[in-house]
């Protein structure tokens, strides 16, 4: 009796396919569309028909990908999440001195976090925060994909170098960060601040930043 093994034209016609749902380009041209369509009208406001028609493909293949609006939308904050926490974590594993990781760190997050397109979702994420509680947490979960992670894990290596103390890196991260963002941040978000700031305003903010958690956290090495 013969095996049923595939013809040549049958592994020919499937070679370079992806199953339903798996294949990356497709799934990235739908969260594209998809964010481009939550920022311009909001998340309440967008509709899969407008979600379709913004990334070019069917309705049936969206659902093939994603099971409502809530999951498209929730898969673009955690692309959001893993490209920040990425970015990140190359800036501060790219960097030895304290101040300088610092620095670099607290720029380029303040960048990212003021700029048009985190805000407008930061806003959107607030708007559904009551519908969708498990969106929020797990966008600020502790895990190894988060900046937070990242910070602590250059502290830690500062303290073995004998350049920061901290009894509590995780708070000492996070008084990082607070002291980078935390007006920016509030200005954005309510419409105080209409545009991102300059970057020389970022940069001076962030050497205070610096110097103020160096003055609370930085060992003094002068005799």
């Amino acid at each position: 009796m013969l095996e049923n093994t595939p013809s040549p034209c049958e592994t020919a016609c499937t070679a370079g396919r992806f199953a339903a749902g798996e294949d990356p380009a497709k799934r990235e041209q739908i969260l594209d569309g998809a964010k481009r369509v939550f920022m311009r009208l909001g998340f309440d406001a967008a509709s899969m028909n407008d979600i379709t028609r913004e990334a070019g493909v069917s309705k049936g293949t969206i659902y093939v990908y994603f099971q409502n609006k809530d999951d498209l939308f929730a898969a673009i904050m955690e692309r959001e999440r893993m490209n920040l926490a990425t970015s990140m974590r190359d800036l501060l594993d790219g960097s030895e001195e304290v101040e300088d990781g610092l620095f670099r760190f607290g720029v380029a997050f303040a960048q990212r976090v003021t700029s048009v397109e985190t805000i407008s979702a930061m806003r959107t994420m607030i708007s559904v925060a009551s519908r969708m509680p498990l969106l929020s947490q797990h966008f600020f979960q502790g895990d190894s994909m988060n900046i937070s992670f990242f910070l602590e894990r250059f502290l830690i290596r500062q303290i073995a170098r004998g350049a920061v103390e901290a009894s509590d890196v995780n708070l000492a991260a996070r008084h990082f960060i607070d002291l980078c963002t935390g007006t920016f941040i509030k200005m954005r978000l309510f419409g105080h601040m209409a545009e991102p700031p300059r970057i020389e305003e970022i940069e001076r903010h962030v050497a205070s930043a610096v110097k103020l958690f160096m003055a609370g956290y930085g060992v003094n090495t002068c005799l």
